[in-house]
């Protein structure tokens, strides 16, 4: 009961790695998964005697993602060293930007708990260099620093504490996941590091001042975030509860134990004695850049949805769904443009195939196969090649081993039965075998029929067409 009386609090630091070709300050490559220390310089490894080169992409990447997400542009920016010490970062500080950042005072809007709109604010959005890898081994022989991260650009997308509950920040973080995926500045593949959260929570009695908040770092799953959300809100009560006083710490999160772990005490920007990067010059931006910018955003979710539901027939909890990923949307688009079924992939993305990736754990933009393979899936079905029950087996097959829906069909010989004697066979011998389903049909069981079908399709494998059983099980009752 007494946690009924308190309010939590979250504040969200997201970091996005952006999606250029090479670093931020170098022109070594960004890309994911390389043999370690392969795609470094003297630049990003931190040699004497070297200069740090603004990548311009940053910039552009950063600003696209500003005006995104409703910031104000600043035209006058620039770089500042935020000093701290950790193996993985070579010049024991970070390129990154304190009081100036490129993007200010925007906002997010999303759904409440109550299912109303909400604006989260967006208090900055800044650029900075990311850090190497420490690869730690696990038998405890020490540790081995990786540098292919250090040097790609991030931005840190800063939230004011404007989040009430573990699913309204779930809200947030899937919203500018999208975001960031329809401008095309971040893939966002949080399985890889691409995008990441530290997540800050404190807990007050609703009449009282803010609490003292924690900090739990570097988390990349929306599960765990909202996992450790709640579980850190019940330990602060229980705390407080207890007489005790909440400390301002950094916290690591377990998902295993599904506990907190205390890292160290919370530093404050004095802490990291930030100063202006001698090296690189300030930031200037025209008008006429941020505008031309703003020109070249693409068409975002809002309108995609207003788009579906308008043109395409979609109601707004489909339109909603599809959206909610650039992945499916683009999938969605793309395969009902060949197809020319919207209706019928809309409802196999939003069923079988979100089942599927549910029960995998898998990211829309995981999804193995092509938008070619999906229209191909519908079309088959729409011809009466397959009926939706192979084509449940078909799909199965193409999260499995992806290649055209026809070539599988042919292979596993799933072809559907739609010869008019063969299915007449197919039910005249079920109907002999199941003569209580006959009385019960005529005595206004509708459901028999359902089960007579069932028992069709069972001794044709789920290949007879079930419209033309179903009518011809009609027709043969009848008589």
């Amino acid at each position: 009961m007494a946690a009924e009386s308190y309010e939590t609090v979250i504040g969200l630091e997201v970091h996005a790695e952006l999606s250029t070709k090479t670093k931020i300050f170098c022109s070594c490559k960004t890309d994911f998964g390389g043999e370690p220390n392969t795609q470094t310089c003297p630049i990003c490894m931190a040699l004497p005697g070297t200069l740090p080169v603004l990548n311009e992409k940053v910039v552009e990447y950063a600003v696209k993602a500003g005006l995104a997400t409703n910031c104000s542009i600043s035209k006058d920016s620039k770089n500042d060293r935020k000093n701290y010490f950790y193996p993985d970062l070579p010049k024991s500080y970070q390129i990154s930007q304190f009081d100036k950042p490129l993007c200010n005072n925007g906002y997010i809007e999303i759904e409440d708990d109550n299912g109303n709109a909400k604006k989260i604010r967006i208090l900055r959005i800044h650029i900075e260099e990311d850090a190497g890898k420490l690869n730690h081994n696990e038998f405890g022989g020490g540790s081995l620093v990786d540098l292919n991260r250090a040097g790609v650009p991030l931005i840190e997308i800063v939230s004011e504490p404007d989040i009430r509950s573990a699913s309204e920040a779930d809200r947030y973080l899937k919203k500018l996941k999208s975001i960031l995926q329809y401008i095309e500045v971040s893939d966002c593949k949080m399985q890889e590091g691409s995008l990441r959260a530290d997540v800050n929570v404190s807990v007050h009695k609703k009449d009282e001042p803010f609490g003292t908040r924690t900090e739990m770092k570097n988390m990349n799953s929306f599960k765990s975030i909202s996992r450790a959300i709640e579980y850190e809100k019940d330990r602060q009560i229980d705390e407080i509860e207890s007489g005790n006083k909440i400390e301002q710490e950094t916290l690591r999160w377990d998902d295993i134990e599904g506990k907190t772990f205390i890292m160290r005490d919370k530093e404050n920007a004095q802490d990291y004695r930030y100063f202006p990067e001698p090296d690189l010059v300030a930031i200037k931006l025209s008008d006429e850049y941020i505008e031309n910018i703003r020109k070249s955003l693409p068409e975002m979710p809002e309108s995609r949805k207003v788009r579906y539901i308008e043109e395409l027939g979609l109601s707004e909890k489909d339109s909603n769904i599809i959206t909610s990923s650039k992945h499916l949307s683009d999938l969605f688009e793309n395969a009902g443009r060949v197809c020319k079924n919207y209706k019928a992939v809309c409802n196999w993305l939003n069923s079988d195939i979100a089942k599927i990736l549910n029960e995998k754990e898998l990211e829309p933009e995981q999804i193995p196969f092509t938008a070619d393979n999906l229209a191909e899936l519908v079309e088959l079905i729409d011809k009466g090649t397959i009926s939706s029950s192979i084509a449940k087996k078909v799909l199965d097959e193409l999260f499995e081993n992806p290649r055209k829906p026809s070539n599988i069909i042919e292979e596993k010989g799933w072809i559907q039965i739609s010869d008019e004697s063969q299915i007449k066979e197919v039910v005249k011998k079920v109907l002999s075998e199941n003569e209580q389903s006959i009385l019960d049909y005529k005595a206004g069981k509708d459901r028999a029929l359902g089960f007579l079908v069932g028992q069709a399709m069972k001794q044709t494998k789920g290949k007879a067409n079930p419209k033309m059983l179903n009518e011809m099980f009609i027709e043969e009752l009848k008589k």
